[in-house]
């Protein structure tokens, strides 16, 4: 499906520029949210959505569960300025000489796809296509170490540990026709929502992007989750596909990206369309400050039993959160959901993190542990997508793949971690974040 695009005259773009700030600012791509509730996603996941943290399943002791990052700032930081980051050596990254470096290639070449039309990665990209299309991880590790620098990426405060989740492209149940089965609609962008972008105008708003309508002269933020709700005639033009199950559609909202299993036993992609600019609130947060749900229960799971136990509130707990998801159906493909980048994310080998300190693209070497563990998790990835509560320079949502399983990692996935960018030698991360 697409999406019509609208170009306002600036004075009108600037009239309500606080209220959409306040109201409907937000990044790019919604992308991935995790999966706990701790994050805006699947398990109230991170959108993507961090929330409560998922408990551990029985007899399992969980680790201290990561410190929640510092709120985002209101305003994005001026290009070049994002973040801080400290050049390292490549002893420094831990598990870098045991990680099956050659599992990232692919991924690697994904992301060259795009990189290599920008001048500081095009060179590094075209000695990467002179490898083997399968090279052995020991050429894969001389590669980087022979072309690439560490750069250890820290806090405003000068600590270097973050908040590492998960996120999952999950499978639901629908069908192309409503029926007494199939009776939540999932929408296409709507034709008079307004996507604004001012960064020709105000630079340090280039990573925000307005959403609103237009009310006579006036741009309004646009519809809150619980207004649409109240106006379906709104999008029923732009109906998609009907989804069996709420909830398992409102967490495929929160994942940016998932599978449909038709009547027939088909199975059909869809992805992240727009989102209406509303930021994301968890409802599991909502349960637990209700008093409806203890912290250790605000879990997908937990949730799901509390929405199967009081169906007379789904549409009070769904509308708890004003951020409201469009989707695209996307062509069928063996590869992973596309992400922000533009590219097919890969299995344990893609993240998400915030583009404002993270070149969108770049590889990374993520030193973290599993879920519900103090086993080391250290990987070499790639930062191809992006989310709405994935803030900070220390920040990560990482993609654990498609179905039940990556689903269950993903919604446990709330640990600390480092994280170091691999930018192409005498690259410097102001630069590389001015041309990501």
């Amino acid at each position: 499906m697409s999406q019509a695009h609208h170009r306002l005259p600036r004075h009108l773009a600037t009239v309500t520029l606080a209220a959409l700030l306040a109201a409907c600012a937000t990044p790019p791509k919604p992308a991935s949210t995790p999966v706990t509730e701790a994050k805006p996603q699947a398990c109230v996941r991170t959108q993507a959505c961090p929330t409560c943290p998922a408990c551990p399943p029985p007899g399992a002791t969980a680790p201290t569960p990561a410190p929640s990052p510092a709120p985002a700032p209101a305003q994005a930081p001026p290009a070049g300025q994002a973040g801080t980051m400290s050049m390292s050596t490549w002893t420094q990254l831990p598990g870098w000489a045991e990680d099956d470096l050659a599992a990232a290639w692919p991924a690697f070449r994904e992301s060259c796809g795009t990189l290599s039309r920008r001048n500081d990665w095009k060179a590094v990209c075209a000695l990467g296509a002179r490898l083997p299309a399968s090279p052995s991880t020991n050429q894969v590790k001389a590669f980087f170490e022979q072309h690439f620098t560490p750069w250890r990426s820290l806090n405003a405060d000068g600590t270097d540990t973050g908040l590492v989740t998960g996120y999952y492209e999950p499978l639901i149940k629908g069908s192309r026709v409503r029926s007494a089965q199939s009776r939540w609609p999932i929408h296409a962008p709507p034709e008079d929502m307004l996507t604004i972008d001012l960064a020709s105008v105000y630079p340090e708003l280039k990573s925000l992007r307005l959403r609103g309508r237009l009310v006579g002269n006036k741009v309004v933020p646009y519809w809150t989750r619980a207004e649409l709700d109240q106006r379906q005639e709104l999008l029923a033009p732009r109906i998609l596909l009907w989804a069996d199950d709420p909830i398992d559609l409102f967490f495929l909202q929160v994942q940016g990206s998932g599978r449909v299993e038709l009547p027939d036993g088909s199975r059909l992609r869809i992805g992240y369309a727009d989102q209406n600019g509303h930021p994301y609130q968890s409802i599991g947060r909502w349960l637990v400050s209700q008093g409806e749900l203890t912290l250790d229960k605000a879990s997908m799971e937990g949730i799901r039993q509390w929405a199967r136990d009081n169906p007379a509130r789904l549409g009070e707990l769904l509308n708890s959160n004003p951020s409201y998801v469009f989707f695209r159906e996307l062509p069928a493909s063996t590869s992973g959901p596309i992400g922000a980048l533009g590219v097919p994310i890969t299995e344990e080998r893609s993240i998400a993190i915030d583009p404002a300190y993270i070149p969108l693209g770049a590889p990374v070497f993520l030193a973290t542990t599993w879920p519900y563990s103090n086993r080391t998790l250290n990987r070499l990835v790639l930062a191809q997508d992006t989310g709405s509560a994935i803030k900070g320079p220390v920040r990560a949502d990482y993609f654990w793949g498609f179905g039940a399983q990556a689903g269950t990692q993903a919604g446990k996935m709330r640990q600390n971690g480092r994280i170091w960018v691999l930018l192409p030698n005498g690259v410097k991360p102001a630069n590389a974040l001015d041309k990501g």
